[in-house]
């Protein structure tokens, strides 16, 4: 049966687009923002969201990321109420596909068969457990397609061709390219650097390479949509709700007018590329 996410990528492919998958923290600023703010993403051109699960100690993201996982976790969301949000986004749009970026434990505290079932339930399509390297996921990524879910996974520059392989044999959906050494929201992407890595990636996979970290305007997601299936962009879309916040004039319809219009102009970005 093919995925919703799979499905997204040959629809894209046929067209001679490519995809635009922005990121968002589940529950930043609050959880009544969560679903209209992705309703906001699909409006401006989004083609998958990640909704990234809140937890108190990322390895991957850097100081934005981190805030809003804060603000989230402080506002009391957890995995379970992730969860509900999707359930409640799918009540509207049963196309968009929606990928989970999280951490280990609080898949570990359900227990992954509970968590997989719970998340086809819920509508996911994708999960991306950063700290879950693919040479030790197997189990993992079978209890995800059991459940219809595609298991994705990081790749880095510093990846080897073991690395690259042993992801190939697990993923689904796609393989996420962290283009540079740091984490999310760094800044100094190198373009040609990405580009000239994606072959090796490609010699070992023929699944769909999205590449994230360091992607902060349109002229960037741009260049990287020229080399790579998928444009991620999270860091920067977490700022503009951190400045929409502090606006006087800060209302949820206000936040996501901002957000849907940054968005919109990168994926005005990419599609002229």
């Amino acid at each position: 049966m093919t995925s919703r996410i799979q499905a997204t990528f040959e629809r894209l492919k046929a067209q001679g687009r490519k995809a635009l998958i922005p990121f968002i923290t589940a529950g930043d600023p609050d959880a009544a923002l969560t679903v209209p703010l992705m309703h906001a993403l699909v409006e401006a051109g989004a083609d998958v969201i990640e909704l990234g699960v809140p937890f108190s100690d990322p390895m991957a993201d850097g100081p934005t990321i981190q805030r809003a996982s804060e603000r989230a976790l402080a506002k009391g969301m957890s995995l379970r109420k992730v969860l509900a949000l999707v359930a409640e986004f799918r009540r509207t749009d049963a196309e968009t596909p929606v990928v989970l970026m999280g951490y280990a434990n609080p898949v570990e505290a359900m227990g992954v068969d509970a968590f997989a079932a719970a998340a086809r339930a819920a509508g996911v399509d994708g999960v991306l457990v950063v700290d879950y390297p693919p040479e030790e996921s197997a189990e993992f990524a079978a209890a995800m397609k059991t459940n219809g879910l595609d298991p994705i996974f990081l790749l880095a520059p510093t990846s080897t061709d073991e690395r690259i392989a042993g992801a190939a044999e697990v993923a689904s959906g796609y393989v996420y390219y962290v283009s540079l050494k740091g984490v999310t929201g760094s800044a100094a992407l190198d373009v040609d650097a990405v580009a000239a890595r994606l072959p090796a990636i490609r010699e070992k996979t023929g699944l769909p390479v999205g590449v994230g970290f360091g992607i902060r305007d349109a002229e960037t997601a741009a260049r990287i949509a020229r080399v790579a299936d998928a444009v991620v962009i999270g860091s920067r879309i977490i700022e503009e709700i951190e400045r929409c916040q502090g606006c006087e004039k800060s209302t949820p319809a206000a936040i996501c007018a901002k957000v849907r219009g940054l968005v919109s102009g990168i994926r005005q970005g990419m599609d002229a590329a």
